[in-house]
């Protein structure tokens, strides 16, 4: 027997003991306002991300029009009708504000207790009894402003699927040549010009040409120069390419990339913003890894406002993954010590060491005794020591320290946290998964300066006077502030869509999750 058929029954033996009370989705017998419009809703799930088919929309939306124009349904007929809108539109409630798997950053115990917060039957019930269902459906969608503005753009994306700029694949880049390979440099001939106009035209990089749909002519001579250089350029800039207007091996691979896929790119990230904590507090800090860059954001007159933006370098994306997730920091430590965690130890450093004792004094490290004796002398004894466990390797304070300056610390689990470092050429690359796990700040005068705003007595020449003592200070924050590590491949500024490469493959992790989730599911279906 299907779902629908218990769930009828039950209602049948409840409506035939005296429990069935006024329908909301019926009047005087058929389909009313509030079944049309929690028809039109499912039929536009794919506004929001979701899939149609998993709330029966097509067969509910063909049902509610028949009730509507033909002889009215009797009661069975009724009965089954309202149960199937109820249920299809309690699980759409459900999908749009919870999201359909459980996928980072938020941790389990912060998942279920948004599940128990939530309850979509008792929110469509309330919303029925109210009138009010079209709004309620929007503010069970994530009330964040990119999540409108990710759904603008899902829909333009859509619109490119099909379009014949994508018809063909673009022709390969030029052999190698003048010692380099694989690459159109601004100047050069390429023989995919006209091709490469139009894919720039449709995602609006490049202006079209003199009539609505036709790019502009490329150069007689097949040579890369003028506008298409220019709008390459921002193309580059829009997938964090950086802009210098070469066409190399990466920019040559997200040129490629058509439409279709970036659909499911922007739905996968509008999934994520439905795990999303709310923004509760008046600041927040969030690390967006695969941008590899950091936000803080402010609350002023009722407004989300970037504070400050800063490049950062994140995890290795092979084998050392910054983790997904949301903390509150708590105080920041001036001059820190760096404690070296027991991997990179047994992995990098004491093999460096027994190589080149001189490496010990040479980068500032130490010794560290389980009674908390610093150790500053280094011998054989001592890395065997080391190696067992029975003393921990610590760095000074100083130039050299791997954390720099600052240490912003956020209590966790994986004992990651934010810091400055001395290798600050490594910001100048376009694609910065270089670090062990925690995550390295371009700007962390200006971090600490916003994370110490209730500390009046923390001003900028103070702060970097305590960054650059060689003591060691530990600073409370008086109001802890949230931070969050996300995942976006998707974002919009200024109004365009961004992309960005999925670097620790979290997008095809949550993609086979999603599909896997659909085909396990129990369909929704009804045939009236």
């Amino acid at each position: 027997m299907s779902w629908l058929a218990v769930v009828a029954a039950l209602y049948l033996c409840l409506a035939s003991a005296g429990a069935a009370e006024r329908s909301p989705w019926f009047e005087d017998g058929r389909p009313g306002a509030q079944a049309r419009q929690a028809v039109e809703l499912l039929a536009a799930a794919a506004d929001q991300g979701l899939d149609p088919r998993d709330y029966a929309a097509q067969d509910l939306q063909l049902a509610v029009a028949r009730a509507a124009q033909g002889a009215a349904p009797g009661s069975v007929a009724a009965h089954r009708l309202e149960l199937a809108l109820g249920e299809a539109t309690r699980r759409y409630l459900e999908d749009l504000h919870l999201g359909r798997v459980d996928e980072g950053p938020a941790p389990r115990s912060a998942i279920d207790a948004r599940r128990r917060a939530f309850d979509a039957g008792a929110y469509l019930e309330a919303a029925l009894q109210a009138h009010r269902l079209a709004e309620a459906a929007r503010e069970a969608a994530p009330q964040l402003p990119l999540y409108e503005q990710l759904r603008e753009q899902l829909a333009r994306c859509r619109a490119l699927v099909g379009d014949p700029a994508w018809a063909q694949a673009l022709p390969p880049l030029p052999a190698a040549r003048r010692g380099h390979g694989g690459r159109v440099a601004p100047g050069e001939p390429y023989a995919g010009l006209e091709m490469l106009a139009r894919r720039l035209v449709a995602w609006g990089d490049l202006a079209p040409g003199p009539s609505d749909d036709a790019p502009r002519a490329p150069p007689t001579a097949p040579l890369y120069t003028g506008p298409i250089v220019d709008a390459v350029r921002t193309f580059q800039q829009r997938h964090g390419l950086g802009g210098d207007g070469v066409i190399g091996s990466a920019t040559y691979a997200q040129l490629q990339v058509p439409p279709a896929a970036r659909v499911r790119q922007i739905e996968l990230m509008l999934e994520r913003l439905r795990r999303v904590p709310a923004m509760e507090g008046p600041r927040l800090i969030v690390v967006n890894l695969p941008e590899f860059m950091l936000r803080a954001y402010e609350i002023d007159a009722g407004r989300v406002v970037v504070r400050e933006e800063m490049k950062v370098i994140v995890g290795k994306a092979l084998d050392t993954r910054t983790p997904l997730f949301d903390a509150e920091m708590r105080y920041i430590e001036f001059s820190p010590y760096w404690n070296v965690p027991r991997s990179i130890v047994r992995r990098e450093l004491l093999p460096r060491l027994r190589r080149d004792p001189a490496y010990f004094d040479r980068e500032g490290f130490e010794f560290v005794a389980p009674d908390g004796r610093a150790l500053a002398s280094i011998s054989r004894v001592r890395l065997d020591e080391l190696d067992a466990g029975r003393l921990r390797l610590r760095q000074r304070p100083g130039p050299r320290n791997a954390l720099g300056d600052v240490k912003f610390v956020f209590p966790n689990r994986d004992s990651i946290y934010l810091h400055h470092t001395p290798a600050t050429a490594l910001f100048a690359r376009d694609r910065r998964d270089f670090s062990h796990g925690c995550i390295r700040v371009e700007r962390p005068v200006a971090l600490a300066r916003f994370v110490l705003r209730d500390m009046p007595e923390w001003t900028p020449g103070r702060i970097e006077q305590a960054m650059a003592a060689g003591r060691s200070t530990t600073v409370p924050l008086a109001r802890p502030v949230p931070v969050l590590l996300a995942y976006g491949t998707a974002l919009v500024k200024g109004g365009r869509i961004q992309f960005y490469a999925d670097v620790y493959g979290l997008d095809r992790r949550l993609d086979a999750a999603l599909r896997e989730h659909a085909a396990s599911r129990p369909r929704l279906e009804f045939r009236s």
